[in-house]
């Protein structure tokens, strides 16, 4: 007796394969039997059921059905590359996820590898099963590094100018400006370009001086600072100028030589990401005063008379008041004097504010008349 089956009516893995099976009794070459019995066995014998042994569900690890194209399995494995990819995801199962994903992937969008998958299951892949109606035997030979099926399909040229476009899809793309990429192997084909395996390293700080008044300090400001730089087209080869204004927000009481750094403003080149941008605070020089860390000196100018017979000093403010200042003692060449709270606000505690601290030069006359000469001369015997 031979038994031959034959399968029917297989569209996926999760539905049975039916077989008709029919029985030949030796030396019987037409396959038919003239008797009752042969015909009964033929009618009483149950159909085979295959069932595919149970495996990974590729469909549900890309997130698609069983009916869906090439397109909607390329657009799901991109999604689930970019949010798994060990390098941009720091999860403790994400290089497993990662490597399932590129196996679903390579398996899907081969169509003999998928049909053999949709027929016998995983186990179908790994054990070798042929086709129907053909005889060679496939096996799935995944190369078993799903960094490379990643970098193969973002090197490609539909996918590669969509990664670095500002007019992607989706919005998955933007983060991965800042991608290392230490498993795509650099930016390699264009002149100019990285060598393949180098990553992009920043571009060299940009250093600029921003010139404060005294008042600006005093009160706080921003400076609205209009900057040209150089930035990569979507081609990532050639480059664009363009402008931009950057506001520069200057705290009370913030001491010169502060360092205020806007990061990736500056410039971009097809080997180096955007630089860094940084404002150094520098004092612009002023008519009345000059800063001595939160306290502003004053140098009041008195005569010979004033600094030996006394007098009030009005002491002019940063806020346009005018403090008298009585000086009722000698006053001597550089002489000191404070007045208390008059002075910046201090960085750290702005409610709080350094002195105004006035410095007194005292004006000789170029020349004395004898008369007065000899008056001095006794007033001050005794000194």
């Amino acid at each position: 007796m031979v038994l031959i089956w034959t399968q029917f009516g297989m569209k996926h893995k999760n539905v049975n394969v039916k077989c008709k099976v029919r029985v030949m009794h030796r030396g019987d070459s037409s396959g038919s039997s003239s008797s009752a019995e042969s015909s009964r066995s033929e009618q009483d014998t149950p159909c085979l059921s295959i069932k595919p042994t149970a495996g990974k569900d590729f469909y549900k690890v890309l997130g698609v059905s069983p009916e869906s194209n090439e397109d909607e399995i390329k657009k799901a494995y991109r999604k689930l590359a970019l949010k798994f990819h060990p390098d941009k995801n720091s999860d403790a199962d994400a290089e497993d996820k990662f490597k399932e994903i590129a196996e679903a992937y390579e398996i899907l969008t081969d169509p003999k590898k998928r049909s053999v998958y949709d027929q016998f299951g995983e186990e179908g892949l790994k054990n070798g099963m042929s086709m129907a109606g053909q005889g060679n035997i496939f096996r799935n030979n995944f190369h078993g590094d799903p960094h490379t099926t990643f970098s193969s399909f973002f090197h490609s040229s539909d996918h590669f100018d969509i990664f670095f476009g500002s007019d992607s899809e989706e919005d998955l793309f933007n983060p991965f400006r800042r991608f290392p990429f230490s498993h795509v192997g650099g930016f390699a084909g264009h002149e100019g370009g990285l060598r393949r395996g180098q990553q992009r390293l920043q571009g060299d700080e940009v250093v600029h001086d921003l010139l404060v008044t005294l008042e600006e300090v005093m009160h706080g400001c921003t400076k609205h600072v209009k900057i040209t730089r150089s930035r990569l087209n979507p081609d990532s080869r050639s480059l664009r100028s363009e402008e931009k204004v950057l506001n520069v927000v200057v705290k009370k009481g913030w001491r010169a030589g502060t360092k205020i750094t806007f990061p990736r403003e500056g410039d971009e080149t097809p080997n180096s990401t955007p630089a860094d941008i940084t404002f150094i605070l520098r004092d612009k020089e002023h008519t009345q005063y000059k800063r001595e860390g939160s306290n502003i000196v004053y140098t009041a100018k008195i005569t010979l008379k004033e600094a030996l017979c006394g007098c009030t000093v009005n002491v002019p403010t940063l806020d346009n008041r005018m403090m008298p200042l009585p000086c009722s003692d000698v006053i001597k060449p550089g002489a000191v004097r404070r007045l208390r709270g008059e002075g910046l606000p201090m960085p750290k505690s702005p409610s709080q504010r350094g002195d105004l601290v006035v410095e007194f030069q005292v004006l000789f006359p170029d020349r004395i008349p004898p008369q007065s000469r000899e008056i001095i001369k006794h007033s001050l015997a005794q000194c």
